[in-house]
């Protein structure tokens, strides 16, 4: 047996340690400096299997029952894990025994034996902070969700890879932005203290994977440390996570937010995301599409300029107070800012083609109030 681990024996549901390893390897990484880092680190005592993994950065940790015969902990290759325990049938028992420097994994009629790994040698994993609150796993995830899409996936600027959460009491306020649009959407929660105040630079598809993962529990923990530790925790039905925080500085984006519009357009989400689809299939992904306002109508346009390339207009009603306008965005930006909205009207406000536009959506037309999500759109100058 390999120095420093002890005997492991249990058996366990098959489906049950199928979620759980596939949870608790989710933070993998497929190669690392560090070889340990690919293990995955089970602990089988009286209380039940705690899986673990980690990639220095982020954490992944789940428990369940099992029946355990032999207490102990050991290292095995996570992913190889993975694959075999998600090969069983289900519905079954899966048992588990370490032999020396082997494990050997029994369902049924499958057995496999694997290598373990130096347990001894593998690096402590972070620690979970003290839960800061509580909200519910659905309208968190819808939330990362709205604004996950305006984040960035460039890797050299790190500010815009992040989703930033302001905490005031008991409300949130996440943001992202990739330079050319932002997302922002402010919820409630339930705080252990009403005086809390943090602020936050969380890894967006930390936040994006993290969310949906749990997005069916009733209630989802998050637990921030100071800006200063730097560790931002998730957990929900005996799963939780960790991930350090972006030491970037992201944009003070309050103040890009217009407080007034001169114009302000109200029309079918369906509708304008249909109708937008249709006019891309003539434009490059980076060409932009045109939206007259006036009339009654947005005149949807795009493509053109000359007898080779193909051109698209729809025509789709809608409501529209203030002076007439056209503004063009990045068609795909727009369609993104769409998709987010969970209303079945967009509401797109405008001052000007050259200045920024906010899209949001309401339950109707002329409804007093409107969502929680904003979606600020560069436009596209056109000559």
């Amino acid at each position: 047996m390999v120095e420093g681990e002890l005997p492991v024996k249990f058996r366990v549901d098959r489906d049950a340690m199928t979620d759980a390893v596939l949870w608790a390897s989710r933070t993998l990484p497929s190669k690392s400096t560090q070889p340990l880092l690919t293990g995955l680190h089970l602990v089988a005592d009286k209380q039940g299997l705690v899986l673990s993994g980690s990639d220095a950065d982020i954490s992944a940790r789940a428990s369940l029952d099992a029946a355990v015969g032999e207490q102990g902990t050991v290292l095995v290759p996570g992913r190889l894990l993975a694959d075999i325990t998600r090969s069983f049938p289900s519905a079954s028992t899966i048992e588990f025994i370490v032999e020396g420097s082997r494990a050997e994994i029994t369902c049924g009629k499958s057995s496999f034996t694997i290598p373990t790994m130096p347990v001894a040698e593998y690096p402590p994993l972070p620690t979970m902070p003290d839960i800061s609150g509580t909200v519910a796993g659905n309208e968190f995830a819808a939330a990362v969700a709205q604004v996950v899409v305006a984040s960035s996936r460039d890797e050299t600027l790190p500010a815009f890879t992040g989703i930033k959460v302001d905490v005031e009491g008991s409300t949130i306020t996440m943001a992202a932005t990739d330079r050319y649009r932002l997302a922002v959407r402010e919820f409630d929660w339930s705080p252990q203290s009403t005086s809390i105040s943090t602020h936050a630079l969380v890894p967006a598809k930390f936040m994006f994977d993290s969310s949906k993962a749990l997005s069916h529990n009733s209630a989802v923990s998050l637990a921030f440390t100071s800006s200063s530790e730097g560790l931002i925790g998730i957990a929900g039905d005996n799963r939780q996570t960790t991930s350090r925080l972006l030491a970037a500085d992201f944009p003070k984006y309050q103040t890009l937010l217009p407080n007034e519009s001169t114009s302000v357009a109200q029309i079918s989400t369906a509708v304008l995301i249909e109708a937008v689809k249709r006019v891309s299939l003539v434009l490059d992904r980076e060409a932009p599409v045109k939206i007259h306002f006036a009339n009654g109508e947005a005149v949807i346009s795009g493509g053109g300029g000359s007898g080779e390339i193909a051109e698209a207009r729809e025509h789709v009603e809608c409501a529209l107070s203030g002076d007439d306008v056209t503004i063009a965005f990045n068609h795909q930006f727009l369609l993104d800012g769409l998709g987010a909205i969970d209303a079945p009207v967009a509401v797109v406000s405008m001052t000007a083609p050259h200045r920024p536009a906010i899209i949001t959506g309401a339950k109707e037309i002329d409804a007093d109030q409107l969502d929680a999500f904003k979606y600020l759109l560069m436009p596209i100058r056109q000559p």
